[in-house]
């Protein structure tokens, strides 16, 4: 099978790419919108991962992400339709819906996203479902949750410095659960997609089988580190108090950081294991968080 894959040079590009390659034809395509543009798909499938993240310096406007992640995707999406190319998977997120989630995040959920990021994939999403597919084509809409892996830092990072420093992590006495998604779960949950042609077209999440709380992510880096977990309960109405100043001076703890780290983001999985005909991914979440974690050790 021949494959094209946008956002190549990227964490999950680069995984995605190393992973399918050694069966199939793998060909990086290179994309950025601009107005008015056409491209041409002569690929078997195209798997579509550019865009914009999300910008932590906050120094980004609106029309950023949806030139990136609406009016690109739009542009790429309209090319397959009118292409040969059988297969178009589209990276979403699941911030695409929720930014917060009560109790388990299913693909029907209404969505309410907060953020321009959120917003302009929700509007890739809602173009692509909004088109007729014809009956030799799969359109798949995929919304992954927080993903971890090797070279992968992200919000790990920070846990992982507090680990090795030796500083105690202050918010055990949140006992939050949040999903994650390993690279190697994804790289696996999509070659099935690719090759399974009994999956229909559709939104899946994609998320590890397990949850786990921070403070649990804490215990894992401190075992791979070899180190005494130092974790403490700060009583939360003390860190709440702390969170509030550091909204108005600046903390390394406010109330966005503290919410990150112990809020609850319970994702399913269970239509994507449906799809492709699993009871269980191949890797559980401590496998993947151990490996990522290795990682780090390893490049220091």
């Amino acid at each position: 099978m021949k494959i094209a894959i946008t956002g190549i040079t990227g964490f999950v590009g680069k995984n995605v790419q190393d992973y399918l390659k050694t069966s199939h034809e793998i060909i990086p395509m290179s994309v950025r919108y601009e107005f008015n543009q056409k491209f041409e798909i002569n690929t078997d499938a195209l798997i579509h991962l550019a865009g914009k993240a999300h910008d932590l310096k906050k120094i980004s406007v609106p029309k950023d992400y949806f030139d990136a992640n609406y009016e690109l995707t739009k542009q790429l999406f309209d090319a397959f339709l009118e292409s040969e190319s059988v297969d178009f998977i589209y990276f979403s997120s699941v911030k695409s819906v929720a930014d917060n989630v009560k109790d388990i995040l299913l693909e029907d959920v209404n969505p309410e996203p907060k953020s321009p990021y959120g917003q302009s994939k929700l509007q890739a999403e809602r173009y692509i479902l909004s088109k007729e597919i014809s009956e030799n084509k799969r359109v798949f809409i995929i919304r992954p949750c927080m993903i971890h892996g090797p070279g992968n830092k992200g919000n790990l990072n920070l846990l992982y410095n507090l680990v090795k420093k030796r500083i105690p992590y202050p918010l055990s006495a949140f006992k939050n659960q949040r999903s994650f998604l390993g690279i190697d779960n994804l790289n696996f949950m999509i070659k099935e997609i690719l090759e399974n042609k009994n999956v229909a077209s559709g939104v899946y999440n994609f998320a590890d089988d397990e949850v786990l709380s921070t403070s649990d992510l804490v215990q894992i880096i401190s075992s791979v580190l070899d180190k005494k977990n130092l974790s403490v309960a700060i009583p939360k109405s003390i860190i709440n108090g702390i969170a509030k100043i550091g909204d108005t001076i600046k903390l390394p703890l406010n109330s966005e950081v503290l919410q990150k780290l112990t809020e609850n983001y319970r994702v399913s999985n269970q239509k994507i294991k449906l799809a492709i005909g699993v009871d269980k991914l191949p890797n559980t979440t401590q496998q993947g968080l151990e490996k990522t974690i290795k990682s780090f050790i390893s490049k220091r």
